[in-house]
């Protein structure tokens, strides 16, 4: 006994040095390198389903089994099936191997392998012969990953690695394959099948074995299970031999789908700006809208094609929520064309009229002007700026609401005049809009006609701040919304009479007038068309949705067919029908910060005492406008003659008060025949005199600052600069440059001055000897001095 101690000791010193060799062995030698090769990335619907799958950067669909779900039935089928004793023995089954071992030398073959899940894990991360030196390694192998990884770390591998065929890896990839779905939840049939191709994928993978041999395979791993009590049974649980037969009822698939690759030009682009680099992406898409989104521009998109258009984008916003629910880039991401690819929603382009409604929604909240208000609808010269009417025509005066409903211009310009180009552009900042150059002055006037570039998720953030009753959310692209973050924009009662506005459907941007007679009154509209046909727009909202429609060409090619009417509104309203939205809803009543007031019905301002009749508006309670009319004038006049009379000249006249409609000099000859009242001042009576009025001559061209350019090449008599003043007297107006009388016009006419190199005064002077003056700059064609 004392001679065997010694040599008892050597032996636990070896096999103690052994341990350690080995467990650094084990920690040393690296864990097999595809362990941690990136699974596929999925983004999901908003229920949860698989939306999108993008391979793994091994060219391999894997989809992720820790982000995504496994049915717990089949992990307990899997262990009871290929490994029973997985959760204690250390990788190598001893049990297994000693009943492999007497099974082999009882066939003389190899019938059996012993393999644990651990040593199947190792295969199939690292292939090898099938030798017995591979089985060796493997074995090894096994013991190492149970030294550094968790029983549920090597089972979650397995999951996601175990082969199925092609390039589809992982339970969840083979679900979807298989039968269309995830692995969350799955029939005995199912896991049957799921179990049974690993064993061999090479050969019993969809369309590589005969149907009926798979189900025959499927058939006997079904037995198999039924036999550990591993089957699942379902609740209330069956008896085995009915699942049994239902599992051989059910037809095996013959190939595999495709997997999940909807909505590719958003998942790209929410891959790179939403959680780059995750392996799960829940996004706020729901398949019903994207769907109908994207059957609505299929069926577009030929007639699209033959007007020279290519691409196209929507966007659908749930306006209650903020969240996104449908995102199109273009018609078909792919198609062999250039652009295709394009995530057209976030492509700044030229938003055409689509901002009027902001405008006019501001100016009301602003105290500025009601709907009922007309403004002014002439050709105007905004400094080198001459906006016109997209029809051509111009009304003198028009209502604001028409004005809107009809997109004109004009009137826009004026009103973005006065309320400030940098007020609007920080509304349009507070609307959640990003991207807008910070200098100021970089923007101009003609941003409310499209001189600005917007994407479609920025023309969907402002409408659905007119749809939320002014208040602007963070829009959101994931489930859970971002309800907390919104912002005031306009008060509530601005943003119901804009929709008011935009509900207006005998106006030219109503598509189709007759085919959808029976539209909700609930929808609101607006559409655009870009200068030189470039871009067509059309955004609108219903109860629930706001959507809005972009067609055009990435590479800025015109069509005539790109006007917003015509080709994106018919898809605006096929989409609001496939939604179903506001179908049966009814038009909201007025918020409590609107009250009625007195207004003239003639100009849409406060009423006067010269009124002689009274309407009634609604305006902001703390915000009513101040401006009374000021069309309507108290004048006297000779009651014989009807002429005009002033207190100087009154005796030995019979006078009598009468009540006269006087426009602004510059809209006199543009007042439209549609208004029925024209302007009625009687002509003064000979022997009088004109009372000074109010305020004197303005001189509206030549514009402040204006330097004027000569044409080369041009004569310059064909190149005569207009010379226009605002007058509120009737007498005619002279002109002066540089103290040389030029002419003598109307008081709404305009006088022309033919130009001469240099700087030059500009004089007008009316009848009472009042004047305005301004210096204009006559240069060159190359711009050099003089």
């Amino acid at each position: 006994m004392g001679r065997l101690l010694p040599v008892v000791r050597r032996v636990a010193a070896l096999a103690a040095v052994a341990v350690v060799a080995g467990l650094g062995l084990a920690f040393a030698v690296p864990l097999p390198a595809r362990l941690a090769t990136r699974p596929s990335s999925v983004l999901t619907w908003a229920d949860g389903s698989v939306m999108h799958v993008s391979l793994a950067p091994d060219d391999r669909w894997r989809l992720p089994v820790d982000a995504l779900p496994v049915d717990p039935a089949y992990v307990s089928a899997l262990v009871a099936y290929e490994d029973s004793r997985f959760w204690w023995h250390p990788g190598v089954d001893p049990v297994a191997v000693v009943r492999a071992a007497g099974q082999n030398m009882g066939a003389g073959r190899v019938v059996s392998g012993a393999s644990t899940l651990t040593m199947q894990l190792v295969r199939i991360l690292e292939p090898r012969p099938r030798t017995l030196r591979s089985k060796a390694i493997e074995a090894v192998r096994a013991l190492q990953l149970e030294l550094r990884l968790s029983k549920r770390e090597i089972l979650h591998a397995y999951l996601q690695f175990a082969p199925y065929g092609r390039n589809y890896e992982g339970v969840q990839t083979a679900a979807h394959g298989l039968f269309g779905h995830g692995a969350e939840h799955l029939t005995p049939a199912e896991i049957a099948l799921l179990l049974a191709i690993p064993q061999d994928p090479s050969a019993r993978a969809p369309g590589r074995m005969p149907a009926e041999a798979l189900a025959a395979v499927r058939q006997s791993v079904a037995e198999r299970l039924a036999a550990a009590g591993a089957l699942p049974l379902g609740s209330p649980p069956a008896a085995p031999g009915d699942v049994l037969a239902q599992v051989a009822s059910t037809p095996v698939p013959t190939h595999f789908h495709a997997l999940p690759r909807h909505a590719p030009h958003a998942a790209r682009w929410l891959r790179t700006h939403h959680r780059a680099g995750a392996l799960r992406l829940d996004t706020s898409l729901d398949a019903t809208t994207q769907g109908i989104v994207e059957d609505v521009l299929a069926s577009a998109k030929p007639r699209a094609e033959r007007a020279g258009v290519h691409h196209a984008a929507v966007v659908v916003v749930e306006h209650g929520t903020g969240r996104v629910r449908s995102l199109v880039g273009s018609f078909d991401f792919w198609e062999d064309r250039p652009g295709a690819q394009i995530v057209g929603f976030d492509v700044p382009r030229s938003p055409g009229s689509t901002l009027k409604p902001l405008l006019y929604a501001l100016t009301i909240d602003d105290g500025r002007a009601l709907p009922e208000t007309r403004v002014i609808d002439v050709p105007a010269q905004f400094g080198a700026y001459a906006p016109t009417n997209f029809d051509g025509h111009y009304d003198g005066v028009v209502r604001l609401d028409a004005a809107l409903s009809r997109s004109l211009n004009v009137p826009f310009v004026h009103l973005l005049r006065d309320y400030g180009v940098e007020r609007m552009l920080q509304k349009l900042r507070q609307a959640g809009v990003g991207g807008l150059h910070a200098e100021p002055g970089h923007y101009g006037l003609s941003v409310v006609a499209g001189g600005i570039e917007l994407t479609p998720l920025d023309i969907a953030r402002v409408f659905t701040m007119l749809a939320r009753d002014g208040t602007a959310p963070r829009l959101s692209f994931t489930p859970a919304g971002d309800d907390d973050h919104t912002v005031r924009v306009v008060g509530p009662g601005a943003a119901w009479l804009t929709r008011r506005a935009l509900r207006i459907r005998d106006r030219p941007d109503f598509p189709h007038r007759g085919a959808v007679s029976a539209m909700p009154r609930a929808l609101h509209w607006k559409t655009g068309t870009s200068f030189g046909h470039r871009d067509a727009w059309a955004v609108g909202s219903g109860e629930r949705y706001t959507v809005v429609v972009w067609l055009g060409n990435f590479d800025q090619a015109p069509s005539r067919w790109l006007v917003g009417a015509a080709a994106a509104g018919p898809l605006l309203f096929d989409i609001l029908e496939g939604l179903q939205d506001g179908l049966s809803h009814p038009v909201p009543p007025a918020p409590d910060d609107l009250a009625p007031v007195p207004i003239c019905p003639l100009s849409g301002r406060l009423r006067s005492s010269a009124c002689p009749s009274t309407a009634t508006a609604l305006a902001r309670v703390d915000r009513v406008p101040t401006e009374t009319c000021s069309v309507h004038r108290h004048v006297e006049v000779d009651a014989d003659t009807g002429e005009r009379v002033t207190p100087g000249c009154r005796d030995g006249r019979r006078v009598e008060a009468r009540v006269a409609v006087v426009w602004p000099p510059e809209v006199r000859r543009w007042l439209s025949r549609a208004l029925a009242v024209e302007d009625t001042l009687p002509p003064l009576a000979e022997g009088c005199r004109e009372v000074l009025s109010s305020a004197p001559p303005s001189i509206r061209s030549p514009e402040p600052g204006l330097d004027a350019v000569l044409l080369p090449g041009v004569p310059l008599d064909h190149q005569d600069i207009p010379l226009e003043a605002d007058s509120s007297s009737r007498e005619p107006l002279d002109w002066y440059v540089d103290g040389q009388w030029v002419g003598r016009a109307e008081a709404h006419e305009r006088a022309w001055w033919t130009p001469a190199l240099g700087v030059h005064e500009v004089v007008v002077l009316d009848a009472e000897g009042r004047r305005d003056r301004r210096t204009l700059v006559v240069r060159p064609p190359d711009r050099g001095g003089f």
